[in-house]
C-alpha cells in the first residue's frame, strides 16, 4: 500500500482527541472483571466505540482493532490498533498513569502512533519517517552510556491462568535489573513506558508480552525519538514478537546482555551468574 501514513496523522490526533475527553469527564462507570485481576470499564467501551465510529467515518478504507471488541473491516494492509484505557486498573483507581494509544499498522509493523495522556495534559505523536514529538516538540530518547545510570521500567506482572510460572522470568529479571541499575520503575501502562523511553524520561523498557494495542503506537514513537526497539532475541520488534523491549541506543547492549541472561537461567529454573 501506497500511502502516506504521514497525512493521517492529525486524523488519529483528532480520534485520540475524542477518546481523552471522555477519559477525563466520564467516572469509570461499572466494572467488569475479564479475568482474574483483569478489568474494564464502562469508559473502556466507550472510547473504543467512539473511536471506532470517527475512524470509520473519515478512514472507511483502514481495518480497525480494539482490544476491547476486535476486528472490524478488512483494511488494504492498514489496521488502526487501539488501546481506549491502557492502564484501566489506574484509572479505576483514580492514579493518573493511563492513556489512550492508538496506532496504524501496516502488516505486523507500526508505521503511526498517538499517545495521551488525559490527567497528564501530554500527547505523544509520530509517523514513520517523521520524527516523534510531545505536543509538538520534537523529541529524543536518552543518551545515558552506562546500564547503571539508566531508569529502566518494567511491564506488569502476570495474572491468571499460569501465573506462576509466566512470572518466573519476570521476577528474575526484576531481581537481575535492581542489582544492576539506577532504579526500576513500574508504572501500570505499556503506552506510558514506550512514551517516556521515546522522551527521554526513562531509558529503557523491558516488558515480557506484547499485544498488539499495548505497543502499537508506543513503538513507532519510540523508534522515531531513537530509540531500539527488538523482540526477546534481539531482532527487530513487531506486532508478531514476543516480548518489548526498548533503549536508548547506548544501552542496549548490556542491557540485552543481562535479560538474554537472566531468562534462561529462569527457563532452567536457575539464577543468573
Amino acid at each position: 500500500m501506497t500511502t502516506d501514513v504521514r497525512a493521517l496523522l492529525p486524523i488519529a490526533e483528532r480520534a485520540a482527541g475524542v477518546a481523552a475527553d471522555l477519559i477525563r469527564t466520564k467516572a469509570p462507570g461499572v466494572v467488569t472483571a475479564k479475568g482474574d485481576r483483569d478489568m474494564v470499564t464502562e469508559v473502556d467501551y466507550a472510547v473504543e466505540q467512539a473511536v471506532r465510529d470517527f475512524l470509520a467515518r473519515e478512514t472507511p478504507e483502514i481495518a480497525f482493532l480494539g482490544e476491547e471488541e476486535g476486528l472490524t473491516g478488512a483494511g488494504r494492509g492498514l489496521t488502526w490498533v487501539l488501546d481506549p484505557v491502557d492502564g484501566t486498573a489506574n484509572f479505576v483507581h483514580r492514579i493518573p498513569l493511563c492513556a489512550v494509544s492508538l496506532g496504524l499498522v501496516d502488516g505486523n509493523v507500526p508505521t503511526l502512533g498517538v499517545i495521551d495522556l488525559p490527567f497528564l495534559g501530554t500527547r505523544y505523536t509520530a509517523a514513520q519517517g517523521a520524527g516523534a514529538r510531545a505536543d509538538g516538540t520534537v523529541i529524543h530518547a536518552g543518551d545515558t552510556p552506562d546500564l547503571g545510570e539508566a531508569i529502566v521500567s518494567v511491564g506488569d506482572y502476570a495474572v491468571g491462568v499460569g501465573a506462576r510460572e509466566r512470572n518466573r522470568p519476570r521476577l528474575a529479571l526484576t531481581q537481575a535489573l535492581a542489582a544492576r541499575v539506577q532504579r526500576v520503575r513500574m508504572f501500570g501502562s505499556a503506552a506510558i513506558d514506550l512514551a517516556w523511553v521515546a522522551d527521554g524520561r526513562t531509558d529503557a523498557l523491558v516488558m515480557l508480552n506484547n499485544n498488539p494495542w499495548d505497543t502499537a503506537a508506543g513503538v513507532v514513537i519510540a523508534r522515531e525519538a531513537g530509540a531500539v526497539v527488538v523482540d526477546l532475541d534481539g531482532s527487530s520488534h513487531t506486532m508478531d514478537s514476543q516480548a518489548t523491549i526498548a533503549a536508548a541506543p547506548g544501552i542496549v547492549a548490556a542491557l540485552m546482555e543481562l535479560i538474554t541472561e537472566t531468562h534462561e537461567a529462569a527457563e532452567h529454573g536457575g539464577s543468573p551468574s
